[in-house]
């Protein structure tokens, strides 16, 4: 019907650039368009499929379990419009990978956070859903994810994320000059009062629409700054992205465990290879 959509083409979507021929069912969603070739160096091969603004979509295999990966830009309403449009062409399972800032002494630099709810400081998700709706991880990904990385051996920690919606602000950081939001100055240790683990800019709106539409979802993240210790390293950048590879592998062999048995979830109880 006339004004259903403002976007005339069906398949391929407006931002994007991409149709359903062009990814897998499993997603894994960066923020910079330049990690998706760090990304893809990881699998057995690969292509791009699409580059347009800030997302930049590639497809293939990783030991042998197809694979995408859309990098989202900065911040939740981009990757809430990457979630969207996946969405639209059959993608039905998204892992956010990047980065963040630990605020727990435990979390070092070079570690991984792999979340299992957030904290919506964002207004993306807002847009969609009253405020008290939970952003949670799926549970299937959060025990992929963990898997990944014990098989890797990669120190990890699980925990609740906080999303944010400004890296300086939000973050309880000073802006130009010296500029401090109110109630700054104690944001921080009001999340880390309340168990929270880590501040990035994307997880829990891609966690909220996941669980909206009846989707997958959860985020792996490299800690770069810790912000209780201080340390500030761009140590790890790829732990996040080959634990996420190697989740979406085991995600596969958890779908096909599901079906042999015949079970709609996959549980602790159902071994894989």
């Amino acid at each position: 019907m006339p004004g259903d959509s403002e976007d005339p083409n069906e398949d391929v979507q407006y931002h994007l650039e991409v149709g359903p021929d062009d990814v897998a069912n499993a997603v894994l969603l960066p923020g910079n368009p330049e990690r998706v070739d760090k990304v893809t160096a990881l699998w057995d091969e690969s292509e791009e499929k699409g580059y347009h603004r800030e997302y930049r979509t590639a497809t293939g295999t990783y030991q042998g379990a197809p694979i995408s990966v859309t990098s989202t830009g900065i911040g939740s309403p981009s990757a809430a419009i990457a979630v969207e449009e996946l969405a639209r062409i059959g993608a039905d399972t998204f892992l956010r990978v990047g980065s963040c800032g630990a605020i727990r002494p435990e979390a070092e630099v070079g570690d991984l956070i792999l979340t299992t709810g957030a904290v919506r400081q964002e207004g993306t998700s807002d847009e969609y859903v009253r405020e008290d709706y939970p952003a949670t991880a799926d549970h299937e990904v959060v025990s992929a994810l963990v898997a990944a990385a014990e098989r890797l051996g990669y120190d990890y920690h699980t925990g609740i994320t906080a999303s944010t919606d400004s890296f300086y602000a939000g973050q309880g950081r000073p802006g130009f000059e010296g500029f401090e939001a109110a109630g700054s100055d104690e944001l921080v240790e009001n999340l880390k009062d309340a168990n929270v683990m880590n501040l990035e800019m994307e997880a829990s709106s891609i966690l909220t629409l996941a669980n909206l539409y009846g989707l997958r979802a959860g985020a792996v993240c490299t800690v770069y700054a810790n912000r209780e210790t201080g340390e500030f390293r761009t140590e790890g950048e790829s732990r996040a992205a080959e634990t996420a590879s190697l989740a979406v592998k085991l995600l596969a062999q958890m779908d096909e465990k599901k079906a042999e048995v015949g079970v709609d979830s996959w549980h602790a109880g159902m071994s894989l290879d």
